[in-house]
């Protein structure tokens, strides 16, 4: 027979450990709410063996209601810290609904009548409907947000509750024997201390999904430029290099725009660096105001920016461009007295077959538009209808295109 005491010493010992990894992470990561959830459910869960320790020196009804009842609040925890995790309201009175449900079951089979299979169906059921919740979150593919943690936590869901309902089963049909509070059959001893190994299993997958989430979130920020919060360079390159090979496997063109501000380097030498960052950033939310979901604005570096759109014709990306500058030119008109204007230089290009899988194509492409509307003018935009060069710009060996103000 399994001894159960080492069993719980070892179960409370690592459920206050990882609740201590979990202060850490709470307290490292304020606004990873999912963690203090967990955290609450390790320590719960850390009382609950504490109290299942006390079997047979305490009152019976100690470890019958308050150890199971505490339990199944644990489990409750870690149900709502996959909630908050997945950015889902918290189940708060359904968490209550289940906990007093408890209560009240085996409240009545070990006062009102005293039956021990009874209690075990009661348990198992309460424990089993908290894991439910949580599967639809954890193995959902369209939600994919938690990755190979949140995979590991789905399949130890459902070993948990065909555990939780083979021991149902055996008990009510006394499989290798009767049950009593003071000894459990071999059979059940088993299954006891494989659920008890799958809790422990389970909140460690909780630690995986947090390793994938601020990893991704890591991930996320390399991609990101820190003045302005667009798209960055990377970002622009892995982007264009997708849409460059959908549109050669599909044959549909997107377009990009090359984007420069004028007279940015006066802004700096004349008013500062701080002045121009908000030039920068002013630029970032009067373009942002004009585009389609899907289309992605990137900050190329210095003052240069860059658009892609998706499924986009070259006429529909001359008129967003236009609609960018009368954004632009709408800021700089509403400007206060002594706030600096933002103009812009806009470049228009189209995803063509000699492009191919070559992103750089399709820039050289914008560019060389770019460089035409600064050429005749500034504060507009131009179009390039013809292959890209493969060489480089001058005024020498520039292309006609069409340039509108």
């Amino acid at each position: 027979m399994l001894n159960f005491s080492t069993l719980w010493v070892i179960y409370l010992g690592n459920f206050v450990g990882t609740g201590l990894v979990w202060v850490y992470v709470a307290r490292s990561y304020p606004n990873f709410g999912a963690a203090r959830f967990w955290c609450a459910g390790s320590f719960v869960v850390a009382a609950g063996a504490g109290i299942s320790l006390l079997r047979g020196v305490v009152d019976p009804l100690v470890p019958i209601l308050l150890g199971n009842g505490v339990m199944v609040l644990a489990s409750c925890l870690c149900v709502m810290g996959v909630q908050r995790f997945y950015d889902r309201p918290v189940a708060w009175r359904a968490s209550a609904l289940i906990v007093g449900g408890t209560l009240t079951g085996l409240a009545f089979f070990a006062v009102g009548r005293d039956d021990m299979p009874a209690r075990i169906v009661v348990y198992s059921l309460a424990q089993s409907i908290p894991l439910l919740l949580a599967l639809p979150l954890l193995l959902s593919r369209r939600i994919g947000r938690g990755g190979p943690g949140a995979r590991m936590a789905g399949y130890l869901a459902l070993v948990m509750i065909a555990l939780y309902v083979i021991r149902s089963v055996a008990c009510l049909l006394r499989v290798d024997g009767e049950v009593s509070f003071v000894g459990f059959n071999v059979l059940q001893a088993v299954l006891i201390a494989l659920l008890m190994f799958m809790a422990m299993a389970w909140n460690f997958s909780f630690l995986l999904m947090a390793i994938d989430r601020l990893r991704g979130e890591v991930a996320a920020l390399a991609l990101v430029d820190d003045l302005t919060g667009v798209a960055n360079r990377r970002h622009l390159l892995q982007r264009l290099t997708e849409q460059c090979a959908l549109s050669l496997r599909t044959q549909k063109p997107f377009a990009l725009l090359a984007i420069d501000l004028d007279g940015f380097k006066l802004i700096n030498d004349s008013y500062g660096h701080a002045a121009g960052d908000e030039c920068l950033r002013q630029f970032t939310r009067a373009a942002q105001s004009r585009l389609r979901p899907g289309d992605m604005l990137a900050r190329a570096g210095g003052d240069e920016f860059c658009i892609v759109l998706p499924a986009t014709g070259l006429h529909e990306g001359a008129v967003i461009a236009r609609r960018i500058l009368e954004a632009c030119r709408d800021a700089a008109a509403a400007c206060a007295p002594g706030d600096i204007p933002v103009a812009a230089s806009i470049g228009v290009a189209q995803w063509q077959p000699s492009i191919g899988i070559y992103p750089e194509r399709l820039i050289a492409a914008a560019d060389q538009a770019l460089y035409a509307a600064k050429h005749d003018g500034k504060n507009r935009y131009a179009v390039c209808d013809h292959a890209p060069p493969l060489v480089p710009v001058s005024e020498e060996t520039l292309v006609p295109m069409r340039t509108v103000a």
